[in-house]
């Protein structure tokens, strides 16, 4: 397990009570509460009090129905095909996987509500520092500018997957919230995370990991600007160039060296870790993905302390788009024959093809190894799941520079990234400027009984070679949706058996439940 000295992990623990010195005084009087004007909180209380808008990202990112199913099985790479031990679940994943979800399915709809919680305690911890029911003895300026930037964060995932939602800010206000519009998220958290960032920490350590500094702000600052045209009809590329600018000048991180490095249950040490959740085995086990993606089978292959339930595998499609000198594929996909930890006994061999999203066996599909799974694994991972990393900060510059006519110096960022993951073939690394410009290698169209029927092909993406950048370097990492939506791919290609769908599907519905309790709102259109 790991050492979670100064990561909210603990701290969550302390979050509902005050933090008290430990004693050995055994007749000493013990109270359940302390009144607030006796309560002084000092920096060494700011995790305890901070940790209750954090922990909401745990169950938010990687685990059921988070924010990972949100952004993957709606999107090229990923996909959850019936299979034998059954994962039809009243056909939620074909759903996602087909762009025909309602306004009550789980996974847009957990993503909606855990970010309203997380925004709900933002607000109440602001207020009760505010209102001064929490006395702060310095740092005040410093932790309100977290819980900001924080809640900016929750916010940033409202407009980019729901769009149309109400901006709620204050804590005591009971009244139903009244409904934004997708300008008016936007503008907030650019506000947000602008107005935060003077007064976020600049520092990157233990006492700061996982937690909203200055450079993490910037960097999620730069995401908003990157999908900007998205939200807005009009592009931010030089608005969010600046921004990553300011990370990479700032020194404060670089690229690991090896890609699996980000990916170990030890991640936290990665250099390039801008902003993570960070997860444990035994204290923080919603990281659930190596159960979700491993057939049951997986248990004698690590081995496992607990049989995994078999679900998630990888388009074929998406996989014949790596280059075979690609470390990224090796680092990404578990393929092939597995065996047995104690005997050597052949237990399953992966293959690409799957037959169908109604149909596959226990084989079919590359299954997700990107994160580390090590011998004796629970059904909880040590892994924690990288929101930004520095190559992401590089990536986003790179697109931006290549779509104001800057190629060549996209090139030279995106091929820094490719380095590490070519060194069987270092030449390979280089990527030019022409390339960048080019169309995609994804081989789009439709698929059934095991092969591909229709071929559309991905020529015809623009800067479709930089997609496939973003989808080599970041597979897996809750960010696919995003990226094919503003490349314009979600609605207009086919892959596997989803196929086109109307631009509406971009944006997610809002929650039915939501619409019952709050007649402020009003549907996304379409829906």
């Amino acid at each position: 397990m790991k050492a979670y000295k100064n990561k909210w992990i603990l701290t969550a623990a302390l979050a509902g009570s005050v933090i008290m010195s430990g004693c050995t005084k055994l007749d000493e009087k013990v109270y359940s509460e302390l009144l607030a004007q006796n309560f002084q909180a000092t920096p060494q209380d700011v995790p305890a009090l901070i940790a209750p808008v954090y922990t909401v990202l745990r169950a938010q990112t990687a685990s059921w129905q988070a924010l990972f199913d949100v952004e993957e099985e709606s999107a090229d790479q990923i996909v959850t095909p019936a299979r034998p031990n059954g994962w039809v679940d009243g056909g939620t994943y074909r759903r996602m996987h087909e762009h025909v979800w309602t306004p009550t399915e789980g996974q847009p709809n957990g993503v909606y509500n855990r970010s309203f919680t997380g925004i709900n305690n933002a607000n109440r911890v602001l207020f009760q520092i505010n209102s001064g029911e929490i006395p702060v003895s310095n740092g005040k300026d410093a932790i309100i500018a977290e819980l900001r930037a924080a809640r900016a964060y929750y916010y940033y995932l409202l407009l980019d997957n729901h769009a149309n939602v109400p901006i709620v800010t204050d804590f005591k206000d009971t009244s139903l919230p009244k409904q934004s519009t997708r300008q008016q998220v936007y503008d907030f958290v650019v506000k947000e995370f602008t107005e935060a960032m003077p007064n976020l920490t600049t520092e990157v350590s233990k006492r700061t990991y996982g937690r909203m500094n200055r450079w993490a702000a910037k960097a999620f600052l730069a995401r908003v600007y990157l999908n900007a045209q998205v939200y807005t009809g009009t592009a931010k590329w030089a608005e969010c160039i600046q921004q990553c600018n300011d990370v990479i000048a700032s020194n404060s991180y670089s690229l690991a060296a090896r890609y699996k490095d980000n990916f170990t249950a030890t991640n936290d040490a990665s250099p390039e870790m801008v902003f993570a959740v960070p997860y444990d085995e035994i204290m923080a086990t919603e990281n659930n993905l190596h159960m979700k993606t491993l057939d049951p089978l997986m248990q004698l292959v690590y081995p496992m302390q607990v049989q995994p339930w078999g679900g998630n595998c990888a388009v074929p499609q998406w996989i014949d788009t790596y280059d075979a000198d690609d470390q990224r594929l090796k680092d990404t996909w578990i393929m092939g024959p597995q065996y047995n930890a104690t005997t050597g006994a052949l237990v399953i061999n992966y293959v690409k093809t799957v037959t169908s999203i109604a149909s596959s066996t226990s084989n079919q599909g590359f299954r997700i190894g990107k994160y580390e799974i090590k011998p004796g694994m629970r059904g909880g991972s040590s892994v924690d799941f990288p929101l930004m990393r520095y190559a992401d900060v590089l990536m986003m510059k790179a697109e931006c520079l290549l779509r104001t006519g800057l190629a060549t110096e996209a090139a030279t960022i995106v091929s820094q990234v490719r380095a590490r993951s070519f060194t069987a073939n270092p030449a390979k690394a280089t990527v030019t400027a022409a390339q960048l410009q080019m169309g995609s290698s994804y081989n789009y169209g439709e698929w059934a009984a095991g092969a591909q029927t229709t071929f559309e092909g991905g020529a015809d993406i623009p800067f479709g070679r930089m997609l496939d950048e973003l989808g080599w370097e970041f597979a897996a990492e809750a960010k696919r949706r995003q990226d094919i939506i503003r490349f314009g791919v979600f609605n207009r290609k086919s892959w596997f058996s989803h196929k086109p769908s109307p631009a509406y599907r971009s944006i997610f519905p809002i929650p039915n439940n939501s619409l019952l309790t709050n007649s402020n709102l009003k549907q996304n259109p379409g829906y």
